[in-house]
């Protein structure tokens, strides 16, 4: 027969305390310990408790971070988890009459999503400090790859030419985009909870702005019913990060598809390619379906989190506490790994000039030019100018020719729709169908010419640098705080 007889059941403690216990004492005992000497000082400056007491109880945490081995500890019941824990060892110093004078005008419920959201805070630091990295290496591969040809496919099918360097460029513009999303998700962990304590704050006058300045938030979030049931810094978060690696995964598929022997347009360096064991004739880039791999895990990492506050009530819950935050721990883990591979493999990739030539060649991929030019020079309509152009690429593919050599096709084509002559000799002609000039003349904001590039590129390094300012502001706010908060412990703890 169990044993029933008093809190926690056996099973309880098994399933569900220890892993708590276990999760806490990782991701979340600096973060605790923040709290406790930002809440000490807050209680001491406004006068809530004697400074006496405060210099006791601060006296007591420092001999706590000093003598306990957090990496030693073992959940052993004996604690319902890491909270109680400190709380037991401040009363086996101080008695429950002083120790107990640090939880005034606070609750686990702000406490616990304070800690929640320093801890995403200071993942997703790192994580976009990688994404920066990333696009820094992107637009820096545009910038040298901006003459690079190109067949650029729709449908799966070869469609016109561009550049690499205006490939790259469009994937950057999305990653800016998914950038700015994310910190725009990330503003909302930079709205403190603590002093709204179970739900509608306290009668004791705390003083929320200090705490928020003291742990490194920007302010206090304002309603204190949304501090413990508002849970849109996690599902907003998420969403922001699964929307940057399900658009990096579209960008990871090109390359799959660009590295196969079939188009062969992408060569992947032998230090990113792993060899077949029994078909010595293999080249396996394999980075690129590792890269599929870990984005599309982050994606389901980040749904796994969403998809938890479903149907949840507006209140505190466990549903949005220690093990969901936990959990979605590991898409920051997942992510950080996409950003540094695809950085590593966009950086080494080239562009096969041989195969991208021989490609525009068998599907006459420059023959809209041919249609444009027809209209410019000898005054078509550009349904009169498509149907000479495709009469003229089925000739050539037919005959085996590349579009360069077939002008004589083309004098027919059009004699075959206008009834006379066109005014492009073969010299007008090949210059017409050629990816050069395809590419020189697309040079409206936006296209792949390489004035249109270069003021494309210089833009994106201006959105890039704000990203990165409004980042280091972020990480310098932490900081200034922990000296801060640390200063004024320490008086504390010495008296002064």
């Amino acid at each position: 027969m169990s044993n029933t007889s008093g809190f926690p059941h056996p099973v309880y403690r098994q399933t569900v305390l220890a892993p708590l216990f276990e999760g806490a004492r990782t991701h979340h005992v600096n973060a605790l310990r923040a709290i406790n000497q930002a809440h000490l000082i807050m209680l001491d400056e406004c006068a809530i408790i004697g400074r006496d007491k405060a210099q006791e109880i601060a006296r007591a945490l420092a001999d706590i971070d000093r003598s306990v081995d957090v990496d030693a500890l073992v959940y052993t019941g004996e604690f319902e988890d890491y909270f109680f824990l400190i709380e037991a060892a401040l009363n086996d110093r101080l008695g429950a009459d002083v120790a107990g004078m640090l939880h005034t005008a606070r609750s686990r419920n702000d406490m616990d999503h304070t800690i929640f959201k320093m801890a995403l805070e200071q993942r997703v630091a790192l994580l976009t400090d990688r994404l920066l990295m990333l696009c820094e290496t992107m637009i820096a591969k545009a910038t040298d790859e901006r003459d690079t040809l190109i067949v650029a496919y729709t449908h799966g099918q070869p469609a016109q030419p561009t550049t690499y360097g205006h490939y790259l460029a469009a994937a950057v513009e999305v990653l800016l985009r998914d950038l700015q999303r994310l910190g725009a998700a990330r503003t909302n962990l930079h709205l403190c909870p603590m002093g709204a304590a179970a739900i509608t704050t306290s009668g004791f006058p705390i003083d929320r702005d200090r705490m928020a300045q003291l742990l490194g938030f920007s302010e206090p979030l304002l309603n204190a019913y949304g501090c413990i049931a508002a849970v849109d810094y996690l599902t907003g978060l998420y969403s922001a990060i699964k929307l940057v690696f399900l658009h990096i995964g579209r960008l990871v598929q090109d390359m799959q598809f660009w590295t196969a022997f079939e188009v062969g347009q992408l060569h992947v360096p032998d230090s990113l390619v792993q060899i077949s064991s029994i078909m010595p004739q293999k080249r396996n880039p394999v980075p690129i379906e590792h890269l599929r791999l870990l984005a599309s895990v982050t994606c389901g990492r980040c749904d796994t989190i969403v998809n938890t506050m479903h149907n949840t009530p507006f209140t505190d819950m466990n549903d949005s506490e220690g093990e969901v935050q936990q959990a979605g721990y590991e898409a920051f883990e997942s992510a950080v790994r996409v950003s540094d591979l695809l950085a590593a493999l966009i950086s080494d990739c080239t562009i096969n000039h041989q195969r991208v030539a021989s490609n525009m060649d068998a599907a006459c991929i420059t023959i809209t030019e041919l249609a444009d030019t027809l209209v410019r020079k000898d005054g078509l309509s550009f349904r009169q100018a498509h149907q000479v152009a495709a009469e003229t690429a089925r000739a050539v593919i037919s005959q085996g020719l590349p579009l360069q050599d077939g002008y004589g096709a083309f004098v027919a084509a059009f004699a075959n729709a206008t009834g006379r002559t066109s005014v492009l000799d073969g010299n007008a002609y090949q210059q017409a169908v050629s990816a050069q000039r395809f590419v020189a003349v697309r040079g409206r904001p936006g296209g792949p010419a390489p004035a249109a590039m270069d003021g494309a590129l210089s833009r994106y390094r201006i959105d890039l640098l704000s990203l990165q300012n409004a980042s280091a502001k972020s990480k310098a706010r932490t900081a200034q705080a922990a000296t801060l908060r640390h200063d004024a412990f320490q008086a504390l703890v010495q008296g002064t």
